[in-house]
């Protein structure tokens, strides 16, 4: 069960005090202290790989914090937050998605027998697909180039319909994914249920969340889920 409505309300409104805070202080530190804040960033994404990613340097994606997209998108995922009801050892949703070819599914058909199921990266993918099973769900565009853009990014809009999001989804298919990738419903199911905006790793099994990582990109950590594998693999 959700929060009381009122309760849920009450809770929203202190977030939204909470990032509008954030946001103005942020606002006021990049004027202000341009360096020390530039630093600090480059910091954080020195420790989730980031920084060595040659389409996200400085100057793409870090004068647009603190911009009014940045406020609605972290508005967005922190209101998301609150709805969290995913837990260690708690029953895992078996969210509707939808695969490329258009065929709808849940989450829990690509679980064979009693193996693992863990949502994204191709590394893990090579080292452990004999023990478990991958599932990429696509969901809403964390940075549409009509919301919170970044430069230098795929040109992907916030999407109207599942035909934007499938057509989105399927530039994935050119990184060679090596496991199913399926799209989040419109109503954003998994998303939702998993507060998996913009990103976040699990791992699933007997329809329970054996792992949960926390959401990405700043605690966007693969290694915790290779541990999860590597011990249930010995």
């Amino acid at each position: 069960m959700g929060l009381p409505l009122p309760g849920l309300w009450l809770k929203r409104l202190w977030v939204l005090f909470q990032v509008g805070l954030h946001v103005a202080m942020g606002k006021v530190l990049l004027t202000l202290f341009p360096g020390r804040v530039k630093q600090n960033i480059l910091a954080m994404s020195e420790k989730t790989g980031m920084a060595k990613n040659p389409h996200f340097s400085y100057e793409n994606w870090i004068p647009t914090f603190f911009s009014a997209q940045y406020f609605w998108f972290i508005l967005k995922v922190r209101w998301q937050r609150l709805e969290d009801m995913t837990e260690q050892g708690g029953l895992a949703p078996n969210c509707p998605v939808v695969r490329l070819s258009g065929q709808r599914c849940n989450i829990w058909d690509f679980m064979q027998g009693n193996r693992p199921l863990f949502d994204q990266f191709k590394r893990l993918i090579e080292d452990f697909s004999s023990i478990a099973d991958f599932l990429i769900i696509y969901i809403e565009e964390a940075h549409a180039s009509d919301g919170w853009a970044f430069k230098n990014n795929v040109d992907i809009k916030n999407h109207q319909h599942l035909q934007d999001r499938l057509r989105a989804a399927r530039l994935l298919l050119d990184r060679s994914p090596q496991c199913p990738v399926v799209v989040d419903t419109m109503k954003n199911q998994s998303s939702q249920l998993y507060a998996a905006l913009p990103e976040r790793l699990y791992v699933l099994k007997d329809g329970r969340i054996l792992y949960k990582g926390k959401p990405g990109p700043w605690n966007y950590h693969p290694e915790e889920v290779r541990a999860v594998l590597e011990k249930l693999h010995s």
